[in-house]
Order: C-alpha cells, then sequence, then structure tokens
C-alpha cells in the first residue's frame, strides 16, 4: 500500500505521466507568451501584418492550459488590444474579427477559472489520500529490530494512492514479523479490508507464539467481515515470515501468496512454502498454511513480490520471470533494487494489478 520511496515532496509519481494538480511542462507555460511576442513583431514589421491575426484567437485557450484566471484575463486583454493597434493592420475589415476573439478571450478565462478550481479540489483529494495512506499503512522504517527495510509500491489504479496491496514489518515479543498481502480487487474499494487484515496481523504479532495462529486469526478476521456483506466476495492472499532471535533463520507461511525469493552470492532463488487456502474463504482449520523454516546467512535478503509483478506479461504473453531479473541485479544496494526492478517491468511488461515489493535483509553478524 505504500512506499517510502513511492513518494516524493511534491507527490506521487508513477512513472506514467505528471499527477493532477502538479504544474505543466515549462514549454506549455511559455507557449501562448511566445506566440504573442511572435505575432506582435510579425504584425509590425511586415506589411501584410493582417495574415497573422488568425493565430491571436488560439492565445487565449492556450493560456487556460498553463495560467489562472488572471493571468489568462491579462493575456487575453493584450491580444484584444493588439487587434485594435492601428500600426498592427489586424482590425481591417473583413479581416480578423474582433468580437470572435473577445468572445474567445472571455470564454478561456472562464475555462481557466473552473479550471483553477477543479485542480484545487484535486490537490486537496489528493491531500487527503496521501493522509489516508499514511494512516493505514505509515513508510516503513529503514531497520525494524534488526532486520533492515525496503519496501516499494504502484497502484494499478491510474492516479490512485491506495490499493489492494498491503505489507507491514513489527517487532515484537516473539521476534520480527513482517507481512504482505493482497487482497481481492484493487483502488479504494480494497482499503477497508487492507485495514481490517492490518489491524489484526498488528495484534496477532503481540499476542500469539507462532505464525500459523497469526494467520488463522487474520482468516477469521477477514471472514468476518465478509459475512456482514452477503453480496460481496471478501479474500485474500498473505505471505507472512517471522525471524528467530539471531537471524539466522526465517519461518514462512504462505496463504495463496507467492513465495519470497532468497537472494543469496549473486544468485536468486524462490524458496520452497507450503501453500495454504487464501484468507477469509474459512478455510484456516481445513487447509490451514503450514509453517516452514529456511536458514539464512550473512547478506542474504529475501525479496517479496505481489501478484502484480509476478503475474506481469511481455507482448508474447509470457510471465516475468523475476528470481532472473534478481540474479542480474546482484550486488545492487537494497534501496535501489526495487526501483530497477520496476524499472524493468515498467519498461518491457504490461502490470494489470498492483505492484508492491519488499526487500528485508537481516543483520547477521
Amino acid at each position: 500500500m505504500t512506499s517510502v520511496r513511492g513518494w516524493t515532496s511534491r507527490g506521487y509519481r508513477d512513472g506514467r505521466g505528471w499527477l493532477q494538480g502538479a504544474p505543466p511542462p515549462r514549454w506549455v507555460r511559455v507557449l501562448p507568451v511566445a506566440l504573442l511576442a511572435i505575432v506582435t513583431v510579425a504584425t509590425l514589421v511586415s506589411p501584410d501584418g493582417h495574415d497573422f491575426g488568425f493565430l491571436l484567437g488560439a492565445i487565449p485557450p492556450l493560456a487556460v492550459l498553463s495560467y489562472g484566471p488572471l493571468a489568462t484575463a491579462v493575456l487575453s486583454c493584450l491580444v484584444v488590444l493588439l487587434l485594435n493597434v492601428p500600426a498592427t493592420h489586424l482590425n481591417h475589415p473583413g479581416d480578423t474579427d474582433l468580437l470572435t476573439v473577445t468572445f474567445v478571450a472571455l470564454l478561456s478565462v472562464f475555462v481557466s477559472y473552473v479550471r483553477s478550481h477543479r485542480d484545487a479540489q484535486l490537490v486537496t483529494e489528493r491531500a487527503v489520500g496521501e493522509a489516508v495512506q499514511r494512516a493505514v499503512l505509515p513508510p516503513l522504517p529503514e531497520r525494524v529490530g534488526g532486520v533492515g527495510c525496503v519496501g516499494l509500491y504502484r497502484a494499478a489504479q491510474h492516479g490512485t494512492l491506495v490499493g489492494g496491496d498491503f505489507y507491514d514489518v513489527s517487532d515484537g515479543p516473539y521476534g520480527v514479523r513482517a507481512v504482505m498481502g493482497d487482497v481481492r480487487g484493487h483502488g479504494l474499494a480494497a482499503v477497508a479490508t487492507v485495514v481490517s487484515l492490518l489491524g489484526a496481523f498488528r495484534e496477532a504479532v503481540l499476542d500469539l507464539e507462532d505464525l500459523e495462529s497469526v494467520a488463522a486469526r487474520m482468516d477469521r478476521r477477514l471472514t468476518v467481515d465478509s459475512a456482514g456483506k452477503p453480496h460481496t466476495e471478501l479474500f485474500a492472499t498473505a505471505l507472512l515470515m517471522e525471524f528467530s532471535a539471531d537471524l539466522r533463520s526465517v519461518r514462512i507461511v504462505a496463504c495463496g501468496h507467492p513465495a519470497p525469493v532468497l537472494l543469496r552470492n549473486g544468485r536468486a532463488q524462490e524458496l520452497a512454502v507450503a501453500p495454504g487456502a487464501p484468507l477469509g474463504l474459512g478455510l484456516a482449520g481445513v487447509d490451514r498454511a503450514k509453517e516452514v523454516t529456511a536458514e539464512l546467512g550473512p547478506r542474504d535478503r529475501l525479496f517479496v513480490a505481489s501478484d502484480g509483478v509476478w503475474e506481469a506479461r511481455d507482448g508474447a504473453g509470457g510471465f516475468y520471470p523475476l528470481p532472473e531479473r534478481l540474479a542480474g541485479f546482484a550486488g545492487v544496494d537494497a534501496g535501489a533494487l526495487t526501483e530497477l526492478v520496476w524499472a524493468d517491468l515498467a519498461r518491457h511488461y504490461e502490470v494489470r494489478d498492483d505492484a508492491t515489493m519488499l526487500v528485508l535483509t537481516p543483520a547477521i553478524g
């Protein structure tokens, strides 16, 4: 759901264009002023200046793209004044229609006013979305206990800051525990389910001694929520991890979620896990996920990704080969690893779901 590295001081950038409410490119802002200057000079130096008059009608609409109502009104007034300067020869009978340009100018000022209010509302809504994002999933600290943490999140629903993926890393009485999950659906509709599951996880890691019980608690929470919504099917995949006290092993419980990839000595290997049923299907007592343990060594890293990464497809329909790509990024700093994988993914593959990545680095002495 959230990522320190997915946010900037100016908002959230997803690599697919600048955000609503962000300033337009500089050339768009310069264009109406430059066009006004060019037409002015051309009409003053050319004996047939009226031939350039049609260009003036484009200046007020272009100003709407970049400026507020006041600046648009100023440019529009300059256009109308230029039409009435005798030296420009622009407003001779049969040439540029003064009334038409004046009407376009007034209409442009009105459109700019409406656009400015819309943009202000979008900025407010985005700020609210960011506040919700950070309230639901605060940015991960660089280290939890003895485990380094780096995460990245990209929403599938373009223009949104929230989605159906989530992760968390907590240090409790039974060690450092981490979770990554993916609820049914994405966007704002999935937020309530994410909040419910994260609340269950954060409470369970403080009270329950084993990961299987934590998974069962999350499954019960989602089952209860689903019972309260008879016409809505709620379920989620999840991967839970618990590091031993000396950080030399990690216990893993997989509930329908892809296994983590172990990065060791320049190689990347998907760990074997015992798959269990997704959360919320009421199968915790029937098909309960089994805990497995993997040994860890110095400089080992665990890379966990959501379905949006694993199931991204290229033009031929092939899946993204995550372990192979990770092996190619051997030696890359953990802080840059997620960004490199995302850049590689977005460049060559179609991402159809929320894409979330988490890199966990135990500090083994």
